[in-house]
């Protein structure tokens, strides 16, 4: 499949059996699209030898997923309840529609032990505490890190810890804790105050913004060079969000992603008539992203992060998410669920870690699942980058996991559109 694109002036052709990018002219493109153009002899040459050496119009190849038995992660939910109500919230402002409660150290041993024995010959797991807000119940994410550094030791493991966090109650042991045990921290704020604050409160209602920036620019500062991101959600109300980007990279902040919100409530909720500002929104960004990179001043934005020479085999490309298989959320009570946006439906309930098993007719519907049982994806040019979606969007917003939301199929393909042209741009700037 060959998808055929413009970013302002350039002309950009992407062949999706080949994962192969090219810049080309506009007599080339629209040849290439079908449209009555008359070309000489030397360019349909060069046409043909792309072909020949299988960068053009080569045939995609059909992979078999990757799926394997052998657990590798899980989302702990340490705390059921936050100390914001922020607007938009997926989690219920940190409840997931049911009572306000923090996992007890106990739950915590018991799902690293369901993790660790599930985990078969995989030498390094994952953990990822989340909530509500994983720093009301600290204590519990402490011992919990600790238990299972130990506990994998003895079996020739280790364990990468990652913490989403709102960042209110950072302090100076919590950041000393974070930079020696967190494989990576992902710290919510959305951009500039005024933005922030419309839906990120505190329980008293106040806007949250002034509360957190000093504590979370002190921790990146003490961070260096380990991982982390900074990470935004635009709405309806700031769809001008490349603002709030550029907001956060001028505090100092060099890891960003901002994601587009998924909520139903109506003044917040993207809707179809927003994606021609969004996809225009994406192009301001992306000129000033190459701008500050090529004065020095550049910065990580998540989205724009695309490998079209290395990244993963496209046998796990095609895998779709681990989500339901290999990847579990774990809640307060020990009750396992697919993924976190899962959690608190009892549609999706898995098992207990305290049990030990999980329903098997669920994680077969999740081990089946990839990105050739999502039929939608077949013409996306797209589809071996992305792969697919999420599984939780497509299920709330269309039904069915197999299902793509196409208003986030849309945002996707506009960020890697942008994506490429980064690559294009940077290529062209070393030659």
């Amino acid at each position: 499949m060959l998808h055929i694109f413009t970013y302002h002036d350039h002309f950009y052709l992407y062949d999706t059996g080949s994962g192969s990018l090219h810049e080309c002219d506009e007599k080339t493109a629209r040849h290439l699209k079908g449209e009555p153009v008359e070309m000489t002899d030397e360019e349909l040459a060069d046409i043909l030898r792309l072909e020949k050496e299988g960068l053009l119009n080569k045939e995609e190849v059909k992979a078999y997923p990757m799926k394997s038995r052998e657990m590798k992660a899980l989302c702990l939910h340490v705390s059921h309840d936050c100390n914001l109500r922020c607007k938009y919230c997926f989690a219920d402002e940190g409840a997931y529609h049911s009572a306000r409660e923090m996992m007890s150290f106990e739950t915590a041993k018991a799902a690293i032990d369901f993790l660790l024995k599930e985990s078969g010959t995989r030498k390094v797991l994952e953990v990822d505490f989340f909530g509500g807000e994983p720093l009301m119940n600290l204590d519990v994410v402490k011992k919990t890190v600790y238990y299972a550094k130990e506990e994998a030791a003895k079996l020739g493991k280790r364990f990468l810890f990652t913490t989403t966090t709102n960042g209110l109650l950072l302090d100076d042991d919590t950041i000393k804790f974070f930079n020696e045990e967190m494989e990576n921290v992902v710290l919510s704020l959305d951009g500039r105050p005024e933005v922030h604050d419309a839906v990120r409160k505190t329980v008293s209602g106040k806007g949250s913004y002034a509360a957190v920036i000093e504590k979370i620019k002190k921790f990146v500062r003490a961070r260096g060079d380990k991982h982390y991101y900074v990470r935004g959600t635009f709405t309806a109300k700031n769809l001008d969000f490349s603002k709030d980007v550029l907001f956060l990279a001028d505090q100092g902040f060099d890891s960003l992603s901002m994601e587009p919100v998924v909520t139903d409530i109506p003044e917040l909720q993207i809707k179809e008539e927003h994606l021609a500002t969004i996809e225009k929104e994406y192009e301001r960004l992306c000129d000033e992203y190459l701008a500050r990179e090529e004065r020095g001043e550049g910065f990580n934005f998540f989205h724009f992060n695309i490998d079209l020479e290395g990244g993963p085999c496209l046998s796990k490309r095609v895998s779709a998410c681990g989500a339901g298989n290999e990847y579990f959320s774990v809640v307060p009570n020990g009750d396992i669920y697919p993924c976190h946006q899962f959690a608190g439906d009892k549609k999706w309930l898995m098992g207990n870690v305290f049990e030990g098993k999980l329903n098997e007719e669920i994680r077969e519907l999740f081990a089946s699942s990839c990105l050739f049982t999502r039929k939608k994806c077949g013409d996306c040019f797209a589809k071996f980058i992305c792969s697919g979606g999420c599984n939780a969007n497509n299920y709330h917003y269309c039904g069915d996991v197999n299902t793509p939301y196409e208003m986030t199929c849309a945002m996707m393909k506009k960020r890697i559109e942008c994506a490429m042209h980064i690559v294009a741009a940077r290529k062209s700037r070393e030659n």
